[in-house]
């Protein structure tokens, strides 16, 4: 099937020429235009034994956009037409266990050798030799394996809120706070069942509030404020409160949490949830890597009121994120921006994706 042969469904009044604010003088012109009056198609590709959805759009070397929780390809809506305007072929998969993608029940099917397997074979279904590789939030922990593991296949990566963290002593579950009264939310995602059953009761009202409640919009205290956000109270679920406010930050739309929650509605949390289940599994497997470092090209984006930057240790592995990935070519943080980077900031991610992707070589 043709790529561009699948339109996508009530099309993209997002895509508009303010999506294009911020891009280089030349980027604005031509390629730009055409790109507005174009929409990303959808199809269906075979990628390591599974099949992924992916949206994509325009010509030119790959770039391949991986989302994060809880999210889909459309997380990536701004991105999509201002990449292909600046001469890139785009390509953002509804990650394994999302949106219109398999979604493998087994919870050992979610290993980061999986998610980077369906890059692989991602780029292999594509005919492409190498891409350039963006993540957010998990997609960006893909990413950066994606580039530690296979600098062969993706000869750049960008990552936006999530930075490379190196392999620690210890299982990572270990070291997650807790208290008597409350655990870490990764913790509470540990137990089959128990989130889903939480976040399926009503999925429109769960992705209205944790992209609220996790943007720059949102009130927030102090660190510790912050990390509480984040700790879910023992007998407790993770959602609490009075909810997300009636009127939404002007990034986010009704219309946009339609579609998050149909797709939900339809898919389910069972997939997304089993990636955090194999985090201490991740940690097991990759023990051959410890220590290694990303070698290729690197752009970090995040934002000063993620709540992720305000996680135990963050501090310190952001004052020496050079040495960890020596080819870091440089860090933008982007004020007053939460944790939903591309979808709070996208000209300012557009503006710096286009200038790191046109810096590269070849």
């Amino acid at each position: 099937m043709d790529r561009r042969h699948v339109l996508i469904a009530g099309g993209f009044s997002v895509l508009t020429r303010a999506t294009l604010a911020g891009f280089p003088a030349q980027a604005a012109a031509g390629t730009a235009e055409e790109a507005i009056m174009s929409e990303p198609t959808q199809r269906i590709v075979e990628t390591n034994g599974i099949r992924l959805n992916i949206a994509e759009q325009g010509d030119g070397s790959l770039v391949l956009l991986c989302h994060g929780f809880p999210e889909s390809w459309y997380s990536w809506r701004h991105q999509l037409g201002a990449l292909a305007a600046a001469g890139f072929h785009v390509v953002a998969p509804d990650m394994r266990g999302y949106g219109k993608s398999d979604r493998p029940d087994a919870i050992d099917q979610y290993t980061i050798f999986h998610l980077v397997g369906d890059m692989v074979g991602l780029l292999d279904a594509l005919e492409a030799e190498t891409a350039v590789i963006v993540g957010h939030d998990w997609g960006a922990s893909v990413a950066w394996q994606a580039a530690l593991l296979r600098p062969d296949r993706f000869r750049a990566i960008a990552a936006l809120s999530v930075p490379f963290r190196p392999r620690g002593k210890a299982p990572p579950t270990s070291t997650m706070p807790q208290t008597a009264d409350a655990r870490f939310y990764q913790l509470y995602f540990q137990e089959p069942g128990i989130a889903e059953a939480e976040f399926e009761r009503d999925a429109r009202a769960t992705i209205r509030n944790m992209l609220y409640f996790g943007s720059g919009d949102a009130p927030r205290g102090n660190a510790a404020g912050a990390i509480g956000i984040a700790m879910v109270p023992r007998g407790g679920g993770f959602m609490r409160g009075s909810g997300a406010p009636a009127a939404l930050p002007p990034w986010l739309t009704e219309r946009d949490i339609d579609f998050y929650a149909g797709e939900f509605a339809r898919s389910g949390f069972r997939g997304p949830l089993n990636w955090y289940r194999n985090i201490d599994r991740n940690w097991e497997l990759q023990a051959a890597f410890a220590g290694a470092q990303v070698k290729v090209p690197a752009l970090y984006i995040a934002g000063d009121r993620d709540l992720v930057i305000s996680f135990p240790g963050m501090d310190q592995l952001l004052a020496n994120f050079n040495r960890l990935v020596p080819t870091l070519r440089n860090v933008l943080m982007l004020p007053g921006c939460g944790h939903w980077t591309q979808q709070e900031r996208p000209n300012e991610v557009n503006a710096a994706l286009i200038d790191f992707l046109r810096s590269l070589p070849g």
